[in-house]
């Protein structure tokens, strides 16, 4: 019988060891439970250095703090430092380091723009705390094999803020393809958080002419400051410069 691992990531302990002890009563069903966001990228990391990676996150989309009282039957793991919280957070961070690994957000309402940015995070499923055990089971076995879960009464409004944030990109992308190449690097200082001093420094040029730029750049971005600049930079997709080195141009454009 091939097993599948879950991992739960809740604050809420009596959810949290409810929920586990519901999914561990399956038979082809392993599961651990954390109840932090740095607890459950312990608890992943671990896994992984032992050959016993996990197959599916369940993780609460209001993750908090710490879990307060005794351990459960089911052990969840805890942790006493700050650090990852929001449950979207964690779907983030774990698609980077394991994107193996398929993450549920268990939410306590609908919210189709939540749902979204948890969809845009890399999570493969939306569903409800109160759903039934056997509906969360589809779930987790629909997951594995790379379907897409979302409660019906939500698809509309989901595709509904997918088609938005994907045509704010594309106007995004289309003001700052309309930069030079010279204007780009100084977006990207600006995304980075430099100011004009240390923009003129870094590429060689005056104070008068870097603030030309600027000026140019929000001119043709369409904004009045500094900041909306940065907000349309980041909707680009247009990262900081590395401070650590060079402006990278890749593919035509500055990366």
């Amino acid at each position: 019988m091939v097993r599948i691992r879950v991992l739960v990531v809740d604050d809420h302990r009596i959810f949290a060891e409810s929920l586990a002890a519901a999914l561990a009563a399956e038979p082809d069903v392993d599961v651990s439970a954390a109840g932090s966001g740095p607890a459950a990228l312990r608890c992943l990391d671990r896994a992984a250095a032992e050959g016993r990676r996990f197959d599916v996150m369940l993780v609460d989309a209001d993750l908090g703090g710490n879990l307060p009282g005794s351990r459960p039957a089911v052990p969840v793991q805890e942790a006493n430092e700050d650090g990852l919280v929001d449950g979207i957070s964690l779907v983030i961070g774990v698609r980077s380091a394991q994107p193996g690994v398929r993450t549920v957000v268990l939410a306590e309402k609908d919210d189709p723009r939540r749902a979204a940015l948890a969809l845009q995070a890399g999570a493969s499923g939306w569903v409800a705390k109160d759903c039934s055990l056997s509906r969360l089971l589809t779930v987790i076995r629909g997951v594995l094999r790379d379907e897409t879960h979302l409660p019906p009464a939500l698809l509309t409004g989901v595709l509904r803020e997918l088609t938005a944030a994907r045509k704010h990109r594309t106007e995004s992308e289309r003001l700052v393809e309309s930069l030079t190449p010279r204007e780009r690097e100084v977006l990207r200082c600006m995304v980075a958080g430099l100011g004009r001093k240390a923009v003129a420094e870094r590429l060689f040029l005056s104070p008068h002419t870097v603030r030309t730029h600027m000026q140019n750049v929000l001119g043709k971005l369409g904004v009045h400051s500094t900041l909306a600049a940065v907000a349309l930079a980041r909707r680009a997709g247009v990262g900081p410069v590395d401070l650590a080195g060079d402006v990278v141009e890749r593919g035509g454009q500055l990366a």
